[in-house]
């Protein structure tokens, strides 16, 4: 084999040895008539990006998120933070069809990320706005809790993370309130501050009222809400595998390299 050939398959393993690609799938498994969720932002990083942290004042990009459902302060939080600053990548995972960005009920979409340097982003975040609702969010408060790749780069998925209504979080920044401004709701109203930390959703009296509440209204995009859910049941599921990309990649390493031993 000549040198060109040599050098290729060399860079290839080199490059393939922490390269990773992921796909990521995103379902709504509430049924007809059910809640929405927001775009999903989503990020592999080092560990060193931590979202919120339960029974403390809310951070600014998951207050953003929470609220309105958009990522952009979520994202910019994260390219300053050390995760970001050590070549952590994050994207905005959105729904493809039916009621596009958000996730209608028994909607899914699929996504290929590209972590980089597998070995260093190893770990996987989340986070999305219920709606309609004034400021309920689901996301993983520990920045390590999901480990996509061990120390090698090598891939310990498939990762299936499922995500039920005692997974959400109130984030302490408006009060509960079907009538007043519930984000992607019809209500007509007036937001109303409230200035709590952020705690787990189905803890207190009131909760589950609180969503049965929205039965009857009217989403945004002009479904109306007939379904109420519980802390018991499934709002939506995570699949993360690897990409047949990396695989070809990885097989493409391989096969030069076969080659270079027969010469």
């Amino acid at each position: 084999m000549s040198n060109r050939i040599a050098a290729i398959a060399a860079l290839t393993l080199a490059g393939s040895a922490h390269a990773g690609i992921i796909d990521i799938s995103i379902e709504n498994t509430l049924g007809d008539g059910g809640f929405f969720f927001t775009p999903v932002w989503v990020a592999a990083h080092n560990g060193g990006f931590d979202s919120y942290d339960g029974g403390a004042f809310s951070f600014p990009g998951i207050t953003e998120v929470a609220e309105i459902g958009s990522t952009a302060q979520i994202s910019s939080d994260f390219a300053a933070s050390a995760a970001g600053l050590a070549g952590g990548v994050d994207a905005t995972v959105t729904a493809t069809s039916q009621d596009a960005p958000v996730f209608s009920p028994g909607e899914s979409s699929a996504f290929s990320l590209d972590v980089g340097d597998a070995s260093v982003n190893r770990y996987f975040s989340y986070a999305s706005m219920l709606v309609p609702s004034n400021d309920l969010f689901f996301a993983n408060g520990n920045p390590t809790a999901i480990e996509l790749f061990d120390a090698g780069g090598n891939f310990l998925g498939p990762r299936v993370i499922e995500i039920y209504g005692r997974d959400l979080n109130d984030n302490g920044t408006e009060v509960n309130s079907a009538a007043n401004d519930a984000a992607f709701s019809t209500n007509d109203g007036q937001s109303l501050p409230e200035f709590n930390v952020v705690r787990n959703f189905f803890t207190l009296d009131g909760d589950q009222a609180y969503i049965d509440s929205f039965l009857g209204s009217t989403a945004a995009n002009g479904d109306l809400i007939t379904t109420s859910f519980g802390e018991g049941d499934l709002i939506a599921r995570i699949t993360i595998t690897p990409s047949p990309a990396s695989a070809g990649l990885l097989a493409m390493g391989g096969l030069l390299a076969g080659r270079r031993r027969r010469s």
